[in-house]
């Protein structure tokens, strides 16, 4: 595979279809439940977030109220 060629086919593409493609190109890697190790960075700042999440769980936004604020900005 020349993935040269294949990234700028993918360009050429609508940011729709990009987007969809990536979805399903995320959902493979779901459904093969193969993740990559985090890095140091990664971690720590995973760390961080779930430190933050459980001192200020009031701070915290539902995945349905962050989808209603994107649709409201549409």
């Amino acid at each position: 595979m020349d993935i040269t060629a294949t990234l700028n086919e993918i360009a050429s593409l609508s940011v729709e279809d990009r987007i969809f493609l990536v979805q399903a190109i995320l959902d493979s890697i779901a459904a093969e439940q193969v993740y990559p190790e985090l890095t140091e960075a990664q971690g720590r700042e995973l760390d961080a977030r779930i430190k933050d999440f459980e001192m200020n769980p009031d701070n915290s936004l539902s995945w349905e109220e962050v989808r209603a604020s994107i649709k409201r900005r549409q």
